[in-house]
C-alpha cells in the first residue's frame, strides 16, 4: 500500500516481476539497486554522461540513471545480469572475459548492455559500428580496444553459432 508520496512500480526485470513503492524522483537505477536488489548496473556520473548505468529497457538501452522509476512502469527490463544464460556467461561475456574487454570492471555492465543491443539489432558489425555502438559508455582503463576486440569475437562466435545450427538441421 503506498501513501501520498510514493508511487506502487511494477516491472519485469529479467524475467521476474518487482513491484515497491518508491519516491516519484527514485531513479531507475536506484530502483534496480535498492527495490530489487540488482547491483550489477553501475552508477557513476549520475547525469547520464559515462553510460555506466546502461539497461535494456523494452530491448532498447537506456539510462537508468536518467530514467524514473515511475517512467518505466510496466516496462521489461534487462539489466547486466539478465545475460547469463543460466549458471553460464552468455557468449558476449564469455568474449570479453578471453579477450580482456574490462579491467576495473565499472563500465562492464553498461558495455555489455550497449553491445548486447548493438550485436542484436547488427549481427556482422564493422571494427567502426562497434565503436559507435559502445560510443556512450565511457571507460578509463582498457583504451577501448580490448572492447572492441571482444564485441568483434562475440559477433563471430554467435554467427558461428547460428552457422552450425543451420547444418545441424
Amino acid at each position: 500500500m503506498s501513501d501520498k508520496h510514493t508511487v506502487t512500480v511494477t516491472v519485469t526485470v529479467n524475467g521476474q516481476v518487482y513491484t515497491g513503492d518508491c519516491e516519484p524522483r527514485m531513479t531507475l537505477a536506484d530502483f534496480l539497486r535498492h527495490e530489487c536488489g540488482l547491483t550489477g548496473t553501475h552508477l557513476g556520473c549520475e547525469h547520464g554522461v559515462c553510460g555506466a548505468c546502461t539497461v535494456l529497457l523494452d530491448d532498447v538501452a537506456a539510462r537508468s540513471c536518467l530514467t524514473f522509476a515511475v517512467q518505466a512502469d510496466g516496462a521489461r527490463i534487462t539489466t547486466v545480469e539478465g545475460l547469463a544464460e543460466g549458471e553460464q556467461l552468455n557468449t558476449l561475456q564469455k568474449s570479453f572475459q578471453e579477450h580482456h574487454g574490462l579491467q576495473c570492471g565499472f563500465c562492464t555492465s553498461g558495455m555489455l548492455m550497449c553491445a548486447t543491443e548493438l550485436l542484436r539489432e547488427n549481427p556482422n558489425p564493422t571494427e567502426t559500428e562497434v565503436r559507435e555502438g559502445i560510443s556512450g559508455v565511457l571507460c578509463r582503463c582498457t583504451g577501448y580496444d580490448s572492447i572492441v576486440k571482444s564485441v568483434m569475437a562475440a559477433a563471430g562466435d554467435q554467427r558461428d553459432a547460428v552457422s552450425e545450427a543451420g547444418s545441424a538441421r
